[in-house]
């Protein structure tokens, strides 16, 4: 019976190798995926905390809730975008070079996607506005898309003196639009996109009803040169 037992052991030293071996792999794996979470978390707790220092929440509990609901934004967000990211490359892998099978697959990808970032947002301000007043919410929003909007409109205004208050209007509308736009977006650079594509916009408008957006920009840039000096 021992030697049974010995030879069992000896024909299974490759097995119990292997999943020693799996094992240790695996345990590392979630190691670093733990590392991760922790250090994104990390990461979007003091980005809220950055917002939250802007708003003037004088309750240290409350101010904690708000920060965790921000923070638990960035964190949502970016588990989304991975989770997008892992769909698409799996479509690519999966329909390789069938082109219309693999286009409506990512057009599928990209509509569930949208749907649940629309859902996630909705839910998000909805949160916020238990323990903010709008014009706080409104901060929040500007703090997770670095404060674009508030200067791009300064700037149409400074560099546009003679707008119309129809025209203001529509500017604004457009920059609180890609606002909502941005604050989703997975990357600095994919909110600064956002807002380049309503700036393409509001030029168009402003070109079709007369304005000169090059010159003006240039008059502008000289008229802040010489306040300069």
């Amino acid at each position: 019976m021992t030697r049974n037992l010995i030879k069992f052991m000896k024909k299974g030293g490759i097995l119990l190798t292997g999943v020693f071996l799996w094992c240790n792999t695996s345990l590392f794996a979630l190691q670093a995926g733990s590392r991760e979470d922790s250090a994104y978390i990390r990461v979007a707790n003091q980005r809220a905390d950055k917002i939250v220092a802007t708003l003037g929440v004088a309750q240290a509990d409350s101010a904690l809730l708000v920060r965790d609901v921000i923070a638990g934004q960035y964190r949502h967000l970016n588990e989304i975008q991975a989770q997008r990211d892992q769909d698409i490359k799996s479509a690519r892998e999966k329909f390789g070079d069938d082109k219309p099978a693999l286009a409506k697959h990512l057009k599928e990808i990209e509509d569930a996607n949208s749907q649940t970032v629309e859902q996630l947002h909705t839910a998000y301000l909805s949160k916020l506005s238990a323990y903010l007043n709008p014009q706080q919410v409104n901060q929040v929003k500007d703090g997770m898309t670095y404060g674009v909007l508030p200067l791009t409109y300064r700037v149409y205004n400074d560099m546009l003196p003679n707008l119309t208050t129809e025209q203001k209007a529509q500017i604004m509308a457009w920059l609180v639009e890609a606002r909502e736009r941005a604050m989703d977006a997975g990357s600095s650079e994919k909110k600064h996109q956002w807002f380049g594509k309503y700036k393409g916009r509001i030029n168009n408008y402003l070109s079709s009803a007369g304005i000169n957006m090059k010159q003006a920009e240039e008059e502008w840039k000289k008229r802040k040169a010489a306040t300069a000096n």
